[in-house]
């Protein structure tokens, strides 16, 4: 009996300090809850702040280039035309164009030419040529990480493997620093009025301040120095913002249109292009023009096809001329006294932009020497 007396004293020793224990534990578990309701508080008043507080509008002046998509129809396999689209891309990349325009320069459709027209669920009844190019050229100017998200196989695509990389600025690594970054809205759960989650390419997801449609490409801003890399926050602004920002180019958006007269009049832009530009070997010689003369806000350069801006001009059932300097603003022969009969409009759009590149200059150019590598590593 004895022996039984402290066997007791013990066990209620033990339960008392258990539950001394435990009385701790959920003490503890219930300052955690605290603290994690706190932050999420402070995470719904910081994405909550409305959007302009995160960016400010500025004006930029913009140069856009339209190319027939006639041209593809003159590339002798399926692999040419997919590099001839590319060299396109490349040439509005290395020139920081900010709109391809891709038009038909060939008039309405006949019934003997409705083989080679094509219904596409996204960019609508258009020429083969029209369409394969304005898909290579989107795909192109697409991130890498977001390519698989927006573009599915697709027969126009086959051989954009052997496609040179436009290596633009904002095709950034995982490992890459910006201060932007181009996304995609995920559908990953989210609490009701909490924002939406967007991939942009890091390991994880950015949290952003807007409840968006998932599958949406969006452009996100990522402030610096945030305590949590694995719960990055983050602001959605307009797609020319990083330009207009900070001056690094950013891409450029393609444009489909029927003829030359929605070229010219369909613009994007508030009050259309102030200044047109066509080019042929009929056009006045380029080098009376004196550099750094020609002041723009948002300009147009045309090229024309196998046949030139003639024939675009011709087959334009809303165009009552047959002379095509009347149509634009300046008409140029951007090579003059050249050596080969013809020259390729791929070729053309090179030689163009190298040359109008100390004839033109731009009303508003926001911080010019803006450096690529300066801004993604800083």
């Amino acid at each position: 009996m004895s022996s039984a007396i402290p066997v007791v004293k013990n066990w209620k020793e033990t339960n008392r300090l258990y539950k001394e224990q435990r009385k701790k534990w959920r003490e503890e578990r219930l300052a955690k809850r605290l603290k994690k309701e706190e932050a999420k508080k402070e995470l719904q008043k910081e994405v909550s702040k409305p959007v302009k507080q995160h960016f400010e509008k500025k004006d930029i002046s913009t140069v856009s280039i339209a190319v027939p998509g006639s041209i593809l129809d003159n590339a002798q396999s399926p692999e040419l035309r997919t590099y001839l689209a590319g060299q396109i891309a490349r040439a509005a990349c290395i020139y920081k164009i900010d709109e391809i325009i891709v038009f038909d320069d060939k008039g309405e459709v006949t019934e003997n030419e409705k083989k080679k027209v094509r219904n596409d669920d996204t960019l609508g009844e258009r020429r083969i040529g029209c369409l394969q190019l304005a898909r290579i050229l989107q795909y192109l100017e697409c991130p890498q990480y977001l390519r698989k998200y927006f573009f599915p196989i697709h027969k126009d695509l086959q051989y954009a493997g052997i496609l040179n990389p436009l290596d633009a600025p904002h095709h950034l690594r995982q490992q890459d620093v910006s201060l932007y970054r181009e996304g995609i809205v995920t559908n990953k759960p989210v609490k009701t009025g909490s924002g939406s989650h967007v991939n942009v390419g890091l390991l994880n997801d950015v949290c952003v301040d807007k409840v968006l449609t998932a599958g949406l490409r969006v452009t996100v801003k990522i402030p610096g120095d945030q305590p949590n890399p694995k719960k990055l926050k983050g602001f959605i602004v307009p797609p020319d913002i990083p330009k207009s920002d900070t001056g690094i180019y950013w891409g450029y958006n393609v444009r489909l249109a029927n003829n030359l007269t929605e070229v010219l009049t369909q613009c994007p832009y508030k009050d259309g292009y102030d200044l047109t530009i066509g080019t042929s070997d009929k056009g006045n010689c380029i080098d009376e023009v004196e550099s750094k003369s020609i002041e723009y806000h948002h300009a147009l350069i045309i090229f024309g096809g196998l046949s030139g801006l003639e024939a675009a001009v011709e087959s334009d059932p809303n165009l009552d001329t047959d002379d095509p300097s009347l149509v634009f603003d300046k008409y140029w022969n951007m090579c003059p006294q050249q050596g080969s009969r013809t020259i390729r409009t791929e070729e053309a759009i090179l030689i163009t932009l190298a040359e109008l590149r100390t004839k033109l200059s731009p009303k508003v150019s926001p911080l010019p020497n803006a450096q690529f590598n300066s801004f993604v590593n800083n």
